[in-house]
């Protein structure tokens, strides 16, 4: 394995000019004042454990459509709790109940969010995703509606993911005021999105974010699902200015300077699915203090454990624990 990207240095140093659409922030306006996450429902789940409380979420997402996922709460909490939101990456579900426990385990409430119409690699899912899709779209999510940021894929899952934000608020398990969102890869990618979106959010915690830097990420990415856009465009030849258009709309690393929360990246250099440069492209955008993570040799793994244990430090440190 060996750099498929910009050194470290000249991702320290690399800052693109990205579009930013005229009318970004009165599309996701529009977009999320079309409904809230008023009526989330919560069903406990018994799977045998002692010491944290799982139950089986329903969250009403774009269109009040339902979205599944798990909410873990430590068995002994007495008071509201700090609450971990966690996104998934691309192609896993919310899988079983008992699968993520670490946050609970240190103290925390954890909120997973399941992926519409996703689940197919890891874990399985089971939110639907009632909207159709054009033909000639590639296999994937990249590409679905992606003519159009009306009908763009990625405007219902990130409507989703600040849905989930806002439900954790509103729990009466929860402190309103230490909601954080994370995940990796597709999760980072929703968290900077939902951090930007969303000013309830206390802090992000994005890793190796996907949906970051698309004008560059698409060509240079040497796997994965950037890849998806690369094959649309060698068929819709003359859709290049359209589609890029509507990928300006969901893209991270525009959406991150209007955050205002801490927030901790990592960022992995070898990363051939989400090249290092995109994430780093993101991370300077960012609006709110940051910190970073670098990790040198690895690929999209990222920190795994060991930047868990980073995150866990971080937020200690950042809510006085």
């Amino acid at each position: 394995m060996a750099l498929s990207d910009l050194t470290v240095a000249d991702c320290w140093a690399y800052r693109p000019d990205l579009t930013v659409p005229e009318d970004l922030d009165a599309f996701w306006g529009r977009t999320l004042g079309a409904a809230s996450a008023a009526g989330a429902t919560y069903e406990p789940v018994d799977t045998g454990l002692t010491q944290i409380h799982t139950f089986s979420v329903t969250v009403p997402g774009y269109g009040g459509e339902p979205v599944l996922g798990w909410l873990h709460l430590p068995a002994n909490a007495t008071e509201p709790l700090a609450c971990v939101v966690e996104y998934l990456g691309y192609g896993r579900g919310r899988g079983l109940p008992h699968e993520k426990l670490f946050w609970a385990s240190a103290g925390f409430a954890h909120l997973i969010m399941d992926t519409r119409a996703q689940g197919w690699s890891a874990a399985p899912g089971g939110t639907a995703d009632a909207h159709p899709y054009p033909a000639g779209t590639v296999p994937g999510f990249l590409t679905r509606g992606v003519t159009s940021p009306e009908d763009f894929y990625y405007r219902r899952l990130i409507t989703d993911a600040v849905r989930f934000a806002q439900a954790a608020q509103e729990h009466p398990a929860v402190d309103p005021d230490r909601v954080v969102v994370t995940g990796i890869s597709q999760g980072g990618g929703l968290s900077l999105a939902v951090a930007a979106l969303f000013p309830g959010v206390a802090a992000a915690m994005p890793d190796v974010p996907f949906l970051c830097d698309f004008p560059r990420a698409v060509r240079v990415a040497a796997e994965g699902p950037y890849g998806e856009v690369a094959e649309y465009l060698a068929l819709h030849r003359d859709q290049s200015s359209q589609v890029f258009r509507t990928l300006s709309y969901v893209d991270a690393a525009v959406l991150a300077s209007g955050a205002t929360a801490p927030a901790l990246f990592s960022i992995a250099m070898m990363d051939r699915t989400c090249p290092p440069s995109t994430c780093f492209a993101a991370y300077h955008r960012y609006g709110g203090d940051k910190e970073v993570r670098v990790y040198e040799f690895n690929d999209h793994e990222g920190g795994e454990a060991h930047q868990q244990l980073e995150q866990l430090a971080w937020l200690q440190k950042l809510f006085g624990r």
